[in-house]
């Protein structure tokens, strides 16, 4: 048993994924944050909300800046978030001159959500790959096997016969489905949160928009109005993992179920028993069942996460923090678990 499999030295080999993990670090995070706060600089000069020689300062501030680790995780057990330990050892760096111009306007839940963005955003990336890689091994079983016999099970009860294609369909359809849903989603789930202290950018005035538009054009995500109380693209993004490792599951609990009949599929590379030397036992599909019912269970929370207070939750937020990154990471580790377990598959049918 440990805190959490996804980062375990041994169960990560199962149920990790190292790519995914890594944006998640605590490097990613502050890479991230510093991107948004030498954007919003730059941003803000552009636009004559500070000047460009303040501008210039902070960038070449955070050009060799590396923040005090210890310090921000002293600050987060005080204050619950690093920002505003962050801000003040960015300002100690820029100067006395122009460091008051840094995060100017901002308040720390624009600078930890459009962080959160920017990590997800080539997260998306990966998860799109690892997506591909799966139908496209899905396809491939069917091309090779799809004209071979199966026995139609309903309600685990044998029906009529069908064909391996049938199956195979019943496996990749969804998620075909769930690549034409991540397209979509994404427009709504990549964009920038800046919206200050209580949402309205009142230190910015008329010029909010303005430098809002130009910030996320420097990140290089969609602009969007702010909806740091507004959490339903995150859980909307939840909801597609939740789908995503379901039907997942699916495939894994349909390959774990002809496996213990023996007769309608061959696996290389099964798990081994310390008892029982001639099993193969199918670790990979029982991992995608597993996998599937965390994020189901987890979905719920991230449900319960769209209950903010007023303009800004601490406690709805840090209920985010525990559950989205393991939904990520589960994710990940069941899209490439099942490209394994298909590539594993030596015959299907009769």
């Amino acid at each position: 048993m440990t805190v959490s499999p996804f980062d375990h030295p041994l169960l990560s080999a199962l149920l990790g994924d190292e790519e995914t993990s890594r944006h998640f670090s605590v490097e990613a995070e502050i890479e991230a944050a510093l991107a948004f706060e030498r954007a919003l600089a730059e941003a803000e000069a552009e636009n004559g909300v500070i000047t460009r020689d303040a501008a210039a300062a902070i960038a070449v501030a955070l050009n060799s800046f590396r923040p005090d680790t210890a310090l921000l995780r002293t600050a987060v057990a005080k204050d619950g978030i690093m920002v505003p330990e962050l801000v003040r050892q960015i300002r100690m760096a820029v100067g006395e001159a122009h460091g008051d111009k840094v995060h100017f306007g901002a308040t720390s839940q624009d600078v930890i959500d459009t962080s959160l963005v920017l990590r997800l955003k080539a997260i998306v990336d990966h998860l799109g790959l690892l997506l591909t890689e799966t139908v496209l091994r899905l396809t491939s079983l069917e091309e090779r096997f799809g004209g071979s016999a199966l026995v139609g099970m309903t309600r685990m009860q044998p029906a009529i016969p069908i064909r391996v294609a049938d199956r195979v369909t019943a496996w990749r359809a969804p998620l075909q489905r769930h690549q034409e849903r991540l397209s979509e989603q994404a427009k709504r789930l990549l964009v920038v949160q800046f919206g200050g202290a209580a949402g309205t950018l009142e230190k910015l005035g008329e010029k909010g928009p303005a430098v809002r538009a130009a910030l996320a054009a420097k990140l290089a995500l969609a602009d969007a109005p702010q909806w740091q109380s507004q959490r339903d693209g995150l859980a909307d993004f939840a909801g597609w993992l939740s789908l995503l490792t379901g039907s997942l599951g699916k495939f894994g609990q349909d390959i774990a179920l002809m496996a213990q009949g023996g007769t309608d599929i061959a696996l290389s590379g099964g798990g081994g028993s310390s008892a029982m030397p001639h099993k193969q036992n199918p670790v990979k599909a029982e991992a995608l069942v597993a996998l599937a019912r965390f994020n189901a269970t987890q979905l719920s929370g991230m449900h319960q996460a769209l209950v903010h207070e007023q303009e800004r939750s601490g406690a709805a937020w840090m209920l985010e923090w525990l559950l989205l990154p393991q939904m990520v990471v589960a994710a990940a580790a069941s899209l490439r678990l099942a490209a394994e377990l298909a590539g594993q598959i030596e015959s299907l049918g009769h």
